[in-house]
């Protein structure tokens, strides 16, 4: 099947008032895994790979991205590529010519109005090379002399004012926002702000983004796409899955040193953690 867009994809969720799930990858395990599950399910997949993870890779995007791109050609089910937390301009004019089709980036750190100047001129840049450009926004700050809070510092929370506006001025796509869920959580214990969510839904007009979804447990995650959130993202949850694969691996065969049967456990252990969060967004109540 060809290669399509995160555009696509998330619009055609948000038309049948649904998400689509988006999960990290740093090897080849990962990607083969995210997209065998996601043919298992039949459902569609966005593979992200993050500014950490091309840093990982000695600072190389193509390598990962090109092997991401042969597997998604080859998938039976719509996939598409999307480069994630970039905060480098550099890495993020790399994304054209590789077969990514949108890119998170992320200025939270900066403060409200160089925020904005730094995003606005990467949505304007994105649109003109064909790209779908996504943000994020937790505490624009400025409050008590204190500067913008990250999206998944604890307590964080979007305000739908500020967050309409840095929509309106940025020209965005889609808006990751802070409702209670947190990066790299090993525990599925993150409680949604249920009541916030319904708001940012109400007074934004374009798709809302999960981050952090690993932690969020699978009631509260279908309560989130019903309330609005158009794109899931998913990391840790598939780093414990092959950890603990492989970890167990090798504590039942400590001579052993062929890659390939420790890495294939870790692969089926990923395939079969998506198969589980692919139907639980799947099954989300309709809104």
């Amino acid at each position: 099947m060809p290669l399509t867009t995160t555009g696509e994809l998330v619009a055609e969720a948000a038309a049948r008032r649904s998400a689509v799930a988006a999960f990290n990858v740093i090897t080849l395990e990962h990607v083969e895994a995210v997209i065998a599950a996601a043919e298992t399910v039949g459902e569609p997949v966005v593979l992200q790979v993050s500014e950490n993870a091309v840093k990982f890779r000695a600072g190389r995007l193509h390598p990962i991205a090109a092997a991401a791109v042969s597997a998604a050609r080859d998938s039976a089910v719509p996939v598409a590529l999307h480069l994630d937390h970039v905060k480098d301009e550099a890495l993020l004019r790399e994304v054209a010519d590789c077969g990514f089709s949108s890119v998170m980036f992320d200025a939270a750190h900066l403060p409200y109005a160089e925020n904005v100047a730094a995003t606005r001129r990467a949505a304007r840049w994105a649109h003109a090379n064909g790209l779908w450009l996504e943000a994020e926004l937790g505490e624009v700050g400025g409050k008590d002399g204190r500067g913008p809070l990250d999206a998944h510092a604890p307590g964080a929370r979007t305000e739908p004012g500020e967050a309409r506006r840095y929509v309106e001025e940025t020209g965005v796509d889609a808006l990751a926002v802070a409702i209670g869920s947190s990066h790299a959580m090993t525990s599925r214990d993150a409680v949604i702000d249920h009541a916030l969510l319904a708001a940012l839904h109400d007074c934004l007009p374009l798709p809302l983004v999960l981050h952090g979804s690993s932690g969020v447990p699978d009631e509260e995650l279908q309560r989130a796409v019903l309330g609005g959130i158009s794109k899931v993202n998913i990391g840790t949850a598939l780093s414990i899955a092959m950890t603990g694969a492989i970890r167990a691996h090798l504590d039942a065969d400590p001579k052993g040193v062929d890659p390939r049967r420790y890495l294939a456990a870790g692969r089926q252990a990923v395939t079969d953690t998506v198969v589980q969060l692919l139907r639980t967004v799947a099954a989300a109540p309709v809104r």
